[in-house]
């Protein structure tokens, strides 16, 4: 009876090309969606701006799509003073 290291056959190792894994530079932004951004506000102001987007929140047929903007919009948003941090205070009690 044979030995089973010797009915297995070493798998074969494909070299990777030579620029395997670099990718993109850490912090480089994406140019399509720099560009993306950019043709959606033009849109946006070609139909009206905030007049357009005013409507389409009153319009109740729209009002939910309105506020998924808002949802994705807000965070970008959001900014804090750095000289005055909001704090925190939690306190829990077991009686």
């Amino acid at each position: 009876m044979a030995d089973s290291k010797e009915l297995q056959t070493p798998a074969k190792v494909r070299p990777k090309p030579p620029a395997a894994g670099k990718g993109r530079p850490k912090g480089t932004p994406n140019k399509n969606t720099g560009m993306i951004k950019d043709m959606i506000l033009q849109a946006l102001n070609n139909a009206g701006g905030a007049e357009y987007l005013t409507e389409r929140a009153n319009d109740p047929r729209t009002a939910a799509a309105f506020l998924g903007l808002v949802g994705k919009v807000m965070p970008v948003q959001v900014t804090g003073d750095p000289n005055n941090p909001v704090q925190h205070s939690i306190r829990v009690t077991f009686g």
